[in-house]
């Protein structure tokens, strides 16, 4: 018995440890992408973000898809505006994230002027309000497509997020309780592109990563 505790403790010792190597390494990689990503120019960001989008809306999943969920880009992220006209153009749906303390949900946009008149929080990003009463998208069908945002990402899918899992948890909430899995689409200048980025069971792999880098 005193063997097979010893034997136990090591294995949780030794999965701990892997676990701390994985969260300094992701801490390192994140600062590296964010001095890549603030180096760029704003010309050379929408370029890229001009291309991006053009890629997303020209894919089929995309044009076939009712209900989005979209974020609101900061300067540092792949912009996002286009493809917020192009679903109200198309009379798509559109959700938008909504942060309160630890937990993400999507929440109904219903216009560009709507957008436009949301507040701003304390992380310069545009929400509406907590006691804003606003259409939330797993209580009313689920989604079809979330674009997705990040540091880093691969061209396989694999994703580096900003390290507060929010993503990740809402898209496994979207698994449990919605009839199918959306399709997940990651958004990335070139210099967010990596070889390999370390993850673990907890971080989801994307359907798809689009790329500002030439094809």
């Amino acid at each position: 018995m005193e063997r097979l505790v010893k034997s136990h403790i090591a294995g949780l010792t030794n999965y701990t440890m892997a676990q701390m190597a994985i969260h300094e390494t992701k801490k390192v990689l994140r600062r590296e992408i964010k001095k890549r990503v603030a180096a760029m120019t704003d010309d050379a960001k929408l370029k890229e973000s001009t291309s991006i989008v053009s890629k997303l809306l020209g894919m089929e999943e995309y044009k076939s898809s009712k209900r989005i969920s979209v974020y609101l880009s900061m300067p540092s992220e792949v912009q996002t505006e286009g493809i917020l006209k192009d679903i109200f153009q198309t009379k798509k749906e559109c959700f938008i994230p909504r942060y309160i303390g630890p937990n993400m949900d999507m929440v109904k946009l219903h216009s560009m002027e709507d957008m436009l008149s949301l507040p701003v929080t304390s992380w310069n990003i545009q929400q509406p309000s907590e006691e804003d009463e606003r259409e939330e998208a797993i209580s009313s069908g689920g989604l079809d497509l979330i674009v997705v945002p990040g540091l880093g990402f691969t061209k396989n899918g694999l994703r580096l997020g900003r390290g507060k899992g929010y993503y990740d948890s809402y898209i496994m909430k979207c698994i449990e309780k919605c009839e199918k899995k959306p399709l997940l689409v990651g958004l990335a200048f070139s210099t967010q592109i990596c070889d390999e980025l370390p993850v673990t069971e907890r971080d989801m792999t994307l359907d798809h990563v689009i790329s500002g880098e030439p094809d």
